[in-house]
């Protein structure tokens, strides 16, 4: 985050980043021997557990980067009126958060372009998953990363709020 002199606030904006930058950033971190940790999710109505999430992302490792899902990837993955919040703002917020280094959006339907051509040291993943289960399993080793499974027990769900304010459920 950058302090504004002028306005004593914080502009998480700088921390976003397009899919080149953030390589770029990548391997130069490596080069200092830094340990990337990757994160993603739709971060749509941002809760607690995906601040544990990312916490216990950013526990494992130098620098934590965060890919938040494409509104068109959204709305195919959650159904209608999906996403509630636009990625770019969606993308903000979690870039405010102390935990995380940079954000990038991406439109692919599934993580994996992105983390082969980030190659962290490690994917983490919320506990929805678990280490055979993960999607991207494969390709994170396949270049020697490793899976690791971060954040308290899936207990908070953005779909089940947004039904908890429309009244549908008490």
């Amino acid at each position: 985050m950058v302090l504004s002199s002028s306005t004593n606030s914080f502009d998480a904006r700088p921390l976003l980043v397009s899919r080149e930058e953030l390589v770029a950033l990548v391997q130069t971190a490596k080069k200092q021997g830094l340990r990337i940790v990757f994160a993603n999710g739709c971060f749509d109505v941002l809760h607690v557990g995906h601040i544990r999430y990312l916490a216990g992302a950013r526990a494992l490792g130098d620098l934590l980067l965060v890919g938040v899902n494409s509104d068109e990837q959204v709305a195919l993955q959650k159904g209608p009126g999906r996403p509630v919040i636009p990625a770019a703002e969606r993308a903000e917020l979690v870039a405010s958060l102390g935990d995380v280094s940079y954000v990038t959006i991406f439109n692919e339907p599934t993580v994996t372009e992105l983390i082969l051509a980030l190659k962290p040291d490690i994917h983490a993943k919320g506990t929805d998953y678990t280490g055979e289960t993960v999607p991207e399993r494969d390709v994170v080793r396949s270049y020697g990363g490793r899976v690791a499974i971060v954040g308290d027990s899936k207990n908070h769900s953005t779909s089940e709020m947004l039904e908890r304010l429309a009244g549908n459920r008490i």
